[in-house]
């Protein structure tokens, strides 16, 4: 099936290795990063959530309004907007940005810190039990033609009803991440999309079975994408020598913030996290910086729990083989950011992205001639 290649937009140019610089909303940075993206062949950006960041719903709409086919992913953290208005929030964003090209993405919060900011002190299986509840209202008030009730431990309605609709029968996906102990229960049973990092692929391929067990358990199924940070350049050599100059500078920005400058408020540097899947890639990277030829995990060692940090390393050709690897296993989509944002996101679009797509059409066609063969 086709791929769906995702990118992540900020308000504000900066990285683990690029100082910071402007505002912390700048309204025409967000509109060329989006056009870029939608320009490099990207389908959809993920607007990220933190307790400190900028409303994802308003981002989301400049990025929209700035883009004509790009669509959007809106991280959102269950807890603080009841379901029911976080549905109309997103059946009206739907319409009025021409239609299907809005989904949302539900992540349950690794850091307690960062939790309490918003005043969420909530444990955090309770947390995951919330998520759940949500989800499941949030659906029924984005199809449900009649009005309903619900009752919960977290969530209660009474006649809840939503006279906005989304604008597709593709409705809104919704998307879900975690490893936690009761995340695969409520990824399975209510997500559309599943999340994973950038694992080793044994470990991303049993993710994979274990989830997908879960979700025929509750008679569903559910796609799966991968979060990685491809560095790619015209020689391996050069990717490789790329890569080493990113850890350089990216360990020059963290004792310049140990000894008092500060990092963008979007950084992902966030050592009090507290992330099954951020814990996996530290044991990962523990192992070895490289895994699987070409995956590193240097950045990942050296800034700690910080999520999305995995890199695929090489030529485009080779960083898209990769890639496609994880095709083989079962992922659809690619959630692809930089450490240069805007500027990798351009030069992905020259080759990288266009080799990733021919890659998995190859593979569907070649599997597609197999069944043929089979059945004559």
């Amino acid at each position: 099936m086709p791929i769906e290649l995702l990118g992540m937009i900020a308000t504000t140019p900066g990285s683990e290795s690029l100082a910071v610089t402007g505002p912390v909303v700048d309204p025409d940075y967000v509109r060329e990063f989006s056009r870029a993206h939608e320009e490099a062949g990207f389908d959809r950006v993920l607007i990220g959530y933190s307790a400190s960041s900028p409303d994802g719903f308003a981002v989301a709409s400049a990025a929209l309004h700035a883009t004509e086919r790009l669509k959007v992913l809106i991280a959102h953290r269950p807890g603080f907007v009841a379901p029911t208005v976080v549905a109309r929030k997103l059946a009206t964003l739907d319409h009025l940005t021409g239609g299907g090209r809005v989904a949302i993405h539900h992540i349950t919060g690794g850091s307690e810190a960062d939790q309490r900011r918003d005043g969420d002190f909530s444990e955090k299986a309770d947390r995951y039990r919330r998520t759940g509840e949500f989800i499941e209202v949030l659906r029924r008030t984005l199809t449900s033609a009649d009005p309903f009730d619900y009752e919960g431990d977290f969530y209660r309605v009474e006649g809840a009803f939503s006279a906005v609709k989304p604008a597709t029968d593709a409705g809104i996906p919704i998307f879900f991440g975690g490893l936690s102990d009761g995340a695969v229960e409520v990824g399975a049973a209510g997500a559309d999309v599943y999340m994973l990092f950038g694992e080793p692929l044994a470990d991303v391929a049993e993710h994979i079975r274990t989830i997908r067990a879960a979700a025929a358990k509750a008679g569903r199924t559910v796609e799966f994408s991968l979060s990685t940070r491809p560095i790619v350049a015209p020689t391996e050599e050069e990717a490789w020598a790329k890569a080493a100059r990113i850890y350089a500078e990216a360990e020059a920005r963290i004792a310049a913030r140990d000894s008092g400058d500060t990092l963008s408020f979007a950084r992902p540097l966030q050592r009090e996290q507290n992330s099954v899947s951020a814990d996996r890639l530290q044991e990962h990277a523990k192992r070895g910086d490289v895994h699987d030829e070409r995956l590193w995990l240097g950045i990942t060692r050296l800034t700690g729990p910080s999520g999305n940090s995995t890199a695929p390393v090489g030529t485009p050709e080779q960083v898209a083989e990769a890639l496609l690897k994880y095709y083989d296993l079962g992922v659809t989509r690619f959630l692809i950011r930089g450490f240069d944002p805007l500027d990798d996101v351009r030069e992905w679009g020259e080759e990288l992205i266009p080799a990733l797509r021919a890659g998995a059409q190859a593979r569907d066609e070649a599997r597609a001639a197999e069944s043929e063969e089979r059945v004559a």
